[in-house]
């Protein structure tokens, strides 16, 4: 293959890449070079790196293009180069990059050398903007606990979990008792603090390696790993307990809501639909014995609707 087949494949990469002879006269510039520097190969190639276009500055304010410049070193001596500069974007600013500098050899002889450069702040920017967007798409907004789809996928791993190894698990479904209430009388700004009050309170009093996500509106969902029905119970319980002790302060009254709890230990077979599905059963067998209080859904224990309280 001839090098223009290679110059090719190197448009394709996110670093810049460009080549210089012996000279230091630049005869490849890669789309990566054009998007960090501003500059296009149609402005760079046939120039000279030393005629200051990327201007490289080090750390301490050193200019290197005519001396110390890290490309001319390393043609002068065939060392492999890693350097941090500043280069000069066409716009005016400066950009943090790291360089490398390799030498290109024909035989024994050193004929040209390549820089490869990678933009530093669009990295870390990058990454700030990938966590910020996976954050927006796995926490619900409101209260900051993980959201629905967060807790869909780990349920999705935990019953993939349970068929290769047996290892059970439990769902809870969790409804806030009368939050309309809460709304129609105080408002809805206060119905928001309060969601952030029981949401607060059930994340922050799971055991470790249990999860709770905000499944909609006043339903939230807690997925309880490698338990019973009486530790599910238990732990349900607990959170029951601990919502129905947390209140907001409002001018100079304490506003306080209730949770009904419904459970479900994961059963072969069963998908993420089913096994929520049969945790909302148990959870509205709460609300209709009276709300503030826990259901677990289990066949084999009798009672009604196959529920045991």
């Amino acid at each position: 293959m001839d090098s223009t087949f290679y110059k090719k494949m190197l448009n394709y990469v996110d670093e810049g890449i460009y080549f210089v002879d012996n000279d230091r006269r630049i005869t490849f510039w890669n789309k990566g070079a054009e998007l960090i520097t501003g500059f296009s190969s149609e402005e760079v190639l046939d120039s000279y790196c030393y005629h200051n276009i990327l201007n490289h500055t080090d750390e301490y304010g050193n200019k290197l293009c005519h001396n110390g410049c890290p490309l001319h070193k390393t043609m002068e001596d065939g060392e492999l180069r890693s350097t941090k500069v500043y280069l000069h974007h066409k716009e005016g600013y400066r950009i943090p990059i790291n360089i490398q500098s390799i030498p290109i050899y024909d035989g024994d002889r050193i004929v040209g050398a390549v820089e490869i450069f990678s933009d530093k702040s669009n990295k870390l920017e990058m990454y700030k903007h990938m966590e910020k967007l996976k954050r927006l798409a796995m926490f619900d907004q409101l209260t900051g606990i993980p959201n629905r789809r967060f807790i869909e996928g780990m349920l999705e791993s935990k019953i993939i979990e349970h068929i290769n190894t047996g290892i059970s698990f439990g769902i809870l479904f969790i409804d806030i008792d009368h939050f309309k209430k809460v709304n129609d009388k105080y408002g809805h700004d206060i119905g928001d603090e309060v969601l952030k009050i029981v949401a607060k309170t059930l994340n922050s009093s799971r055991t470790d390696g249990d999860y709770v996500a905000r499944w909609g509106g006043e339903e939230f969902v807690a997925l309880i790993c490698n338990c019973d029905i009486d530790e599910l119970y238990k732990k349900a319980d607990l959170l029951r307990i601990l919502v129905e002790d947390s209140s907001l302060r409002y001018t100079d009254e304490e506003i306080s809501v209730t949770v009904s709890i419904g459970g479900k230990i994961i059963e072969s077979g069963m998908d993420i639909d089913q096994v929520v599905k049969k945790a909302d059963e148990a959870m509205y067998k709460s609300k209709e014995d009276g709300r503030n209080r826990v259901t677990i859904y289990d066949l084999s224990l009798g009672g009604k609707n196959g529920t045991v309280v």
